[in-house]
């Protein structure tokens, strides 16, 4: 289980939306690559970028800032938001990100997405599905898409998919704390483990993850490391399972989980 440090990109800015609302929009750094920088100056391997621009108008808009993201640092880069065709997917490929997310095209344009597949392989490729309360939404979260989140897990890892980001849209960005149950489910239907997404608020959270790890790949984070509830490195250790706490936090971590805890 691995972290990786958000950075969405909106107007050429490292932002944070509340619940995908680009109305709520709260801006942490004018650059986005000296933001990831910092973020592998604090051991990050892995960052996550999501062009909130190109997600409304369904191609790149940022592959500028994504390209000075890649050529500033050594980070693997996972890309979403408006990956919809195949010469997105080779523009993407051909600046150096390691992993590209397709969302909208997995529901709107499912043959792209096999071909893409395809293509590019199972390595550099990541369904992405965004729900609320198991209702998927597409187009930069402004559309419902009439699609069961769980169906559609179950459909990708058919088609030979390997990684997929989901996202709790009631939680993301809002740093309420995560539900367990939503990703031993999702990952249950796809077959695979998930990157997790979408409301982590501190660290017991990751933590929290960490002892469903069969079922988690990665987490994603991202406002509660720009408000500082805590560090890329405090992370980074959360998801390794070697961060240490104070004494009456750590027995109660060592209680065994239970399917209350896991719906709560």
């Amino acid at each position: 289980m691995y972290l990786l440090p958000a950075i969405d990109i909106l107007d050429g800015r490292a932002v944070r939306l509340a619940r995908g609302d680009y109305s709520k929009v709260t801006v942490y750094q004018d650059d986005p690559a000296l933001q990831a920088q910092l973020f592998e100056e604090d051991g990050a391997q892995w960052v996550h970028v999501v062009d909130l621009d190109g997600a409304k108008e369904g191609k790149p808009k940022n592959l500028d800032v994504i390209k000075r993201i890649l050529q500033r640092t050594n980070l693997k880069v996972e890309v979403g938001g408006g990956v919809r065709s195949l010469d997105t997917c080779r523009r993407l490929a051909d600046v150096g990100a390691s992993r590209m997310v397709l969302g909208t095209a997995l529901v709107k344009n499912p043959d792209m997405a096999q071909a893409a597949r395809e293509k590019f392989g199972p390595d550099m490729l990541t369904c992405g599905i965004d729900a609320d309360k198991h209702d998927v939404k597409v187009e930069g979260w402004v559309q419902g898409a009439g699609v069961n989140a769980l169906e559609l897990a179950q459909k990708m890892g058919a088609l030979g998919f390997e990684h997929m980001v989901y996202t709790d849209i009631a939680r993301d960005g809002m740093r309420t704390g995560i539900s367990a149950a939503a990703y031993v489910e999702m990952s249950q239907a796809f077959g695979n483990p998930v990157v997790a997404s979408g409301g982590i608020a501190m660290l017991a959270d990751i933590v929290e993850l960490a002892r469903v790890s069969s079922a988690i790949e990665g987490v994603i984070v991202g406002r509660a490391i720009y408000e500082g509830a805590f560090s890329v490195a405090d992370g980074i250790a959360a998801c390794a399972g070697t961060l240490e706490f104070e004494p009456d936090f750590a027995e109660q971590l060592e209680k065994p989980l239970t399917i209350k805890d896991l719906e709560s």
